[in-house]
């Protein structure tokens, strides 16, 4: 019997992990690490290590309620069914029921709420602003009366809330200001958080048009999302090495360019395939080269 129980809760525990997908935890830990970093670089001390790591936790909530949230809302919009070329999603496949996926959701970002309290203790009315931006666009990213990711926005919700927003707060929650170098770091943070969804949204193009979900690769093609996708991977190297323009007291971040060969090579993946399997593996290497540039991107800051 107490076998029995164990096999179960083991079995129910590979299907949450499953459901809050892991691969994707780096889009949220990287730009706190990449803020943080700049707040340090800017006052040459970390003055708020409790907030770094709420930051943290806090980031990693809204990732995981987001996911569980496309989970569940994708699966009753019809966005998700057998056809679906990327990893299993625990709605669809039946391995969760509908209601308790959402009721995941719901926890998962009152746990968010919650922790973001000390947050706002620290930071004031900006974080409170930011954080209940933060879930409520996560919710309404697949769900709502108007989802986002549906309406072509996806693109730009993941690069203001994973990008700017996530990186300017977490150095504000340091420095309680808003700088130039803060800003800067955000902008190629940003742009590859934002690749990793459009190689997302090239692989499901199909199915996704077929469902109503009108993401950019849906509506404008995948012609043009391999052209997003290079300008996104290729503009974060860019962003990075023009940084001193933007903050004149930094040097040159060259760090991270010790990946721009993994970034050319999923460039040129990304514009010469279609099939499923592919997409796949170039979507869990974007996530790759998105942590790889942003801890190298942090490394570079506080060295």
């Amino acid at each position: 019997m107490v076998a029995a129980l164990s096999w179960r809760v083991r079995a129910a525990a590979r299907v949450w992990v499953l459901a809050a997908r892991p691969a994707t935890l780096p889009a949220a830990v990287v730009p706190v690490l990449v803020g943080t970093a700049a707040a340090v670089r800017d006052r040459d001390e970390l003055a708020r290590p409790g907030a770094f790591v709420a930051a943290l936790v806090c980031a990693i909530l809204i990732q995981i309620g987001t996911n569980l949230a496309n989970d569940v809302f994708d699966f009753k919009k019809g966005a998700d069914t057998a056809d679906r070329l990327g990893p299993t999603r625990v709605t669809q496949s039946g391995l969760a029921a509908p209601h308790t996926v959402l009721r995941a959701t719901w926890i998962t970002f009152g746990l968010a709420a919650v922790l973001g309290l000390l947050l706002v203790a620290v930071g004031g009315w900006p974080i409170l602003l930011v954080g209940a931006l933060a879930i409520a666009s996560g919710l309404a990213y697949t769900g709502g009366p108007y989802p986002l990711g549906y309406h072509g926005l996806g693109d730009l919700f993941v690069f203001v809330f994973f990008g700017l927003v996530a990186v300017v707060g977490s150095a504000y929650l340091q420095t309680l200001e808003v700088s130039a170098l803060a800003v800067g770091t955000a902008v190629p943070v940003g742009m590859l958080v934002t690749a990793i969804l459009v190689v997302n949204n090239l692989r499901d193009a199909d199915t996704d048009r077929a469902a109503g979900k009108m993401t950019l690769a849906a509506r404008f093609g995948r012609r043009a999302a391999r052209w997003q996708y290079g300008v996104l991977v290729l503009g974060a190297y860019l962003a990075a090495l023009v940084l001193p323009m933007v903050a004149p007291e930094t040097r040159v971040h060259w760090l991270p360019l010790l990946t721009l060969p993994l970034g050319f090579s999923l460039v040129r993946v990304v514009a010469s395939n279609s099939d499923g399997p592919r997409l796949n593996r170039a979507l869990k290497q974007t996530g790759m080269l998105h942590m790889l540039f942003g801890l190298l991107f942090a490394l570079s800051l506080v060295l």
